[in-house]
């Protein structure tokens, strides 16, 4: 048995019922713990093969699941003198076409996070070729397939799962009996890959992939699944049926086979979606309020409306017998929503608070806004950004990162060109003469130069100045920390580091804030709002005894991905017709990032459109609840840190 299957079905106090799963699934509190735990299986068996004086097959997968299970890897080598010099890898897939040489290849990939840091001997890596001709490329596979059975088939298989339902490349419509091939990869599959290609069009079309049937030979497979995004393909892949349009769930017919999932990815499976369908909960308040509002969702009724025979019919009646009547469930739970709803976000002065979601005192505030990008402020939160200022608090906007990878070469280009007719010769610190020559000469691939960034950086920052501006926001309280994680000119940010930490405690220390608003939305496409979340994290505890900390408060607000869920909620910001349409244009000043979205993750709709669309929604459920009809809602968390 591995390491992983010694571990029970979830983690304890959680319900432990899986009727309706098919794959056996272990789920941790995040992804670190997990791929620690995945990573000493995997040295497990490289060292029970070691002490047989035999070879250690492993099958091994790509993107961003699997890098910290490199990370821990590498340790364990450098640490604790793992080694692999018994090992033999065969990677799942490689895009084609595509050069090793690449940074976008999985053999530049695998070699940076793991290979080139490790004892592995060469000859024993194998990952498909892109650089082998068509003519050639059925031979190509078949002998891959050959190698893979000659060296006595994979031991150990690691997978990740694309939101199609990829494992490796093999797209929805893959045969069960499918070996090594070149595929053409799905329009979901090249979205999600955009960000790290700077574009879709820059995504290869179709990929080289081990087959359905080669991955299912593997003697052990273990998935890997982070993020809400996953969320929806793992249950269907858990739950469903069968079905080559779901290809991971050829993975129910393996009998050694286990899903590693942090809770995000796990929280659509019904245990922890809807526990009342599987059996006898454990009632708290958040499982409570999570269940009357589906109930009202899929009985399409109010909330006052739902009556003994609807709990009873959607396994509630122990929640009914534990509460007495479904009026009482039902006049508490309109309460709950009906005090979440306030138009007075920094609080309303003079008034009894006991029932309002802010502090009416201190009747003026000081407010941090954090802002992981440029645009975040106004997209997630621009109503009540301006009710803040409007109701005389004091308002300062952090952005936190510079945003300038977000700003295309032809954005950056169109600026250069302006500025340098405009100015000549005249030193601004910046020879936008370099620049121009830099972008009109700029390779495949290749880093944005410290000039290109820093002009990129300006053009972000400038567009924030006009919408706040445009909110009535003073310049002096726009601060902009560029906080060192981000400035790596690539996707691929570096790991937090005390530096990030200090500057943002630094802010919080200057200001003193009586509220903080900070993005909670860990959905964005290339990780960047969760990376300054947790550096506001990090920062808000290495605070937390001095005094004025005391009276911060912490709502997390979420960006142009998510919203919270309606029972999640403990602040709605009602928004009339008049402040959504000051939203649209707040955010429309954000012209580099209109039209041409370049990290806009699954959602092809511009932000100040999504946005739009989400707030809306967001009213449309308290009206549907039978709550008071608004225009919009924006929707807030408290977080106690």
């Amino acid at each position: 048995m591995g390491i992983i299957q010694s571990l029970s079905y979830t983690e304890p106090g959680k319900y432990e019922t899986t009727r309706f799963e098919k794959i056996h699934n272990i789920i941790f509190q995040n992804s670190t713990e997990a791929s620690r735990i995945v990573a000493q299986e995997i040295a497990h068996l490289i060292k029970s093969k070691q002490a047989k004086n035999e070879p250690c097959i492993l099958g091994l997968a790509t993107g961003s699941s699997p890098i910290k299970v490199y990370e821990e890897l590498v340790r364990l080598h450098k640490e604790e003198a793992l080694s692999f010099n018994n090992v033999v890898t065969f990677n799942l897939d490689e895009y084609y076409p595509m050069t090793k040489e690449n940074n976008q290849s999985y053999h530049y990939f695998m070699h940076q996070h793991l290979f080139n840091h490790i004892d592995i001997k060469p000859e024993n890596i194998n990952i498909p070729d892109g650089t082998i001709s068509i003519e050639n490329l059925n031979q190509y596979c078949v002998d891959y397939e050959m190698k893979i059975k000659n060296a006595g088939g994979l031991d150990f298989q690691l997978l990740g799962i694309g939101r199609t339902g990829h494992v490796g490349f093999n797209e929805p419509g893959s045969h069960i009996n499918s070996g090594t091939r070149i595929i053409t990869l799905d329009h979901i599959t090249r979205v999600d890959a955009s960000s790290d290609f700077n574009g879709i069009e820059n995504v290869p079309k179709r990929a080289i992939t081990m087959g359905v049937s080669t991955i299912l030979r593997s003697k052990r497979i273990i998935l890997m699944a982070w993020g809400q995004n996953k969320a929806s393909i793992i249950k269907r892949t858990i739950q469903g049926e069968i079905s080559p349009e779901v290809p991971a769930t050829f993975l129910q017919n393996h009998d050694n086979v286990t899903f590693v999932l942090d809770q995000s990815a796990a929280s659509e499976l019904t245990r922890f979606d809807t526990p009342w369908l599987v059996g006898e909960c454990v009632w708290t308040n958040e499982l409570k309020h999570k269940a009357i509002v589906w109930l009202c969702q899929k009985t399409k009724q109010a909330i006052l409306k739902l009556t003994d025979r609807d709990y009873n019919n959607n396994g509630m009646s122990d929640l009914l017998a534990q509460e007495g009547s479904a009026y009482d469930l039902n006049i508490n739970m309109f309460n709950v929503l009906q005090h979440t709803i306030t138009g007075w976000p920094g609080g309303k002065p003079n008034t009894d608070d006991s029932h309002r979601p802010e502090r009416a005192n201190p009747a003026k505030k000081r407010v941090i806004l954090f802002s992981p990008h440029p645009d975040d402020d106004v997209i997630s939160m621009g109503g009540t950004f301006s009710k803040l200022i409007k109701q005389g608090h004091e308002v300062h906007v952090v952005y936190q990162t510079s945003g300038n990878i977000a700003v295309t070469d032809d954005e950056a280009l169109k600026f250069a060109e302006v500025c340098n007719d405009f100015v000549g010769q005249i030193d601004l610190g910046i020879n936008f003469q370099e620049i121009i020559d830099f972008i009109n000469n700029k390779k495949e691939n290749e880093v944005d130069s410290l000039e290109v960034r820093k002009l990129k950086g300006l053009i972000r920052r400038h567009e924030s100045y006009a919408a706040t501006r445009y909110m009535g926001l003073k310049d002096e309280n726009a601060h902009f920390l560029d906080l060192p994680f981000y400035e790596t000119g690539r996707v691929k940010k570096n790991p937090l580091g005390p530096e990030d930490i200090d500057i943002v405690k630094e802010i919080i220390a200057k200001i003193k804030p009586h509220q903080i608003f900070a993005a909670g939305d860990l959905a964005d496409p290339h990780g960047t709002h969760e990376v300054c979340l947790n550096a506001i994290f990090a920062a808000m505890k290495q605070l937390k005894a001095k005094p004025y900390m005391n009276d911060c408060w912490l709502w997390l607000y979420r960006g142009a991905w998510h919203e919270w869920d309606i029972h999640e909620i403990d602040m709605a910001v009602p928004l009339s017709p008049d402040e959504v349409l000051m939203k649209r244009h707040a955010i429309l000043y954000h012209q580099s990032q209109k039209d041409r979205v370049m990290f806009q993750g699954n959602d092809s709709r511009e932000f100040w459109v999504r946005a739009e669309d989400r707030n809306k929604n967001t009213a449309q459920l308290y009206d549907d609840l039978g709550l008071a009809e608004y225009q919009a809602i924006e929707a807030f968390k408290r977080f106690d840190y």
